[in-house]
């Protein structure tokens, strides 16, 4: 009798485990099935480190990639190499996180169904990107290397973003055994994951941390002589500027003058508003984080904080981080995240839809709305309105020393103050000289494909 108690003790406990088990395996499933079926290198869902199914599409329905049979990249190579920084490769060479963040949606995956669209076609991913403006993108850069990027700062949506050097996915080059640099940084997306000594333009940081700071700070005026003492050291300038106003200091890109700024703010305050800028900060959108900047005056000397204020020194930025903030100025001071992925639809469902994240209020609208007027001025009086015909174009150039025997990176960034084009952009010309001379060809070409397009898409 004891020996029949106990076997029935033990296959009572069997039950008990197995069914402890059952219920364990159906809460896991419950919560984490979605996660195990697209994990990052299912051989269901994942081709050579990138998603392996569904179609991508720009803005109006030019198909990008179609991945229902492999991977069927655009008919046109100028497409293919602007496009390859955000779809990937067949090897997975460059990584594309917008499109994996959404494997699940572009797999067709539901706890009930399952992989209910692999096999088939799959789900399909429209990207905000437009095909004409990233190959005219593409054009206007020609030999360069470096980055362009536009986006609407009123929705977030990314029109153009290239980044150079690019390929062909369908032609890939073998660079094992190239010492010519030509393919230095290949499978880096310069927009998203570099960051560059920033040089002029990170006077609009200055400027603006000025005018919320100093309250007098527009009727004073600086002498600029051609070159700045501080101490033993001496801060040089572009030109002999005499005495000026801080918006024909902010015109003439006076480094004497923006020196003094810096002695006026010091490190503590100029550092309070770069954070509070967010100006350094990594974005996080579509499974995309950007890279960091770097602001770090904490060991600097009078004369490196003046330089730091100038954007040399240790400053660094990243791309589409500072396309970002002059889009928030655009916006009054508070503005919205850029976002790459418009829609996913799979079975005529929409399983996915877009939205710029809004972001916090990084300074007043009076503030927003002088930087606006300044960068307006640079444009009408400067650099030159016929550039950009039927825009309202506010804008900086940047000219950053990067030392060595290079030439510097040529900067330009700024906004369109038009209603009805309200993008914001941002390009970098590595070893490419002045900012006006090399930037604004590329803008102006690249700015006229985004009015276009929206006036196409209305």
């Amino acid at each position: 009798m004891n020996r029949v108690a106990a076997r029935a003790g033990i296959c009572l406990l069997l039950v008990a485990l197995l069914l402890f088990g059952m219920v364990f395996f159906l809460f896991e499933y419950a919560v984490n099935a979605d996660a195990w079926v697209v994990f990052p290198g299912s051989p269901h869902v994942y081709n050579g480190g990138n998603i392996g199914c569904g179609i991508v599409t720009d803005r109006d329905g030019v198909v990008l990639l179609n991945m229902s049979d492999g991977r069927i990249y655009a008919q046109a190579e100028d497409l293919r190499k602007s496009m390859v920084h955000w779809l990937g490769d067949r090897k997975g060479n460059v990584y594309a996180p917008a499109l994996s963040v959404y494997s699940e949606q572009l797999a067709g995956y539901d706890f009930l169904n399952g992989l209910y669209a692999y096999g088939r076609i799959g789900g399909t991913a429209k990207l905000t990107l437009s095909a004409t403006v990233q190959q005219e993108a593409l054009k206007a850069f020609g030999d360069y290397k470096g980055t362009i990027g536009v986006y609407n700062y009123k929705t977030g949506e990314l029109l153009c973003a290239v980044s150079t050097p690019n390929y062909d996915p369908d032609n890939p080059p073998d660079i094992s055994d190239d010492t010519t640099g030509k393919y230095d940084g290949l499978y880096v997306n310069r927009f998203t994951q570099s960051n560059y000594v920033p040089g002029s333009i990170f006077k609009i940081v200055t400027l603006a941390a000025a005018l919320e700071s100093i309250p007098d700070i527009q009727e004073q005026s600086f002498i600029c002589k051609g070159s700045y003492d501080i101490g033993k050291d001496t801060i040089t300038c572009t030109g002999k500027h005499g005495r000026q106003d801080i918006k024909q200091a902010f015109r003439n890109s006076c480094n004497c003058a923006f020196a003094q700024i810096a002695e006026q703010l010091g490190k503590d305050t100029l550092t309070l508003y770069v954070e509070q800028f967010g100006v350094v900060e990594s974005l996080s959108f579509d499974g995309i984080t950007t890279a960091a900047g770097k602001y770090d005056v904490s060991q600097a000397s009078q004369f490196s904080l003046a330089w730091s204020s100038i954007g040399q020194y240790t400053d660094l930025v990243n791309p589409c981080g500072f396309m970002t903030f002059v889009g928030t100025i655009a916006a009054g001071g508070k503005g919205v995240k850029p976002y790459l992925v418009e829609s996913i639809t799979s079975d005529n469902m929409t399983t996915h839809k877009g939205k710029g994240q809004s972001g916090d209020r990084i300074m007043s609208a009076a503030t927003a709305d002088i930087i606006r007027e300044f960068m307006a001025y640079n444009v009408s009086d400067k650099y030159g309105s016929d550039n950009f015909p039927g825009l309202t174009v506010c804008a900086k150039t940047g000219t950053a020393e990067v030392g060595g025997e290079k030439k510097p990176n040529a900067w330009m960034t700024g906004f369109v103050a038009d209603e009805e084009y309200p993008l914001a952009f941002v390009v970098v010309v590595e070893d490419g000289g002045y900012g006006r001379e090399i930037c604004m060809p590329i803008l102006s070409k690249v700015l006229e494909a985004c009015k276009q397009s929206m006036i196409k898409n209305g």
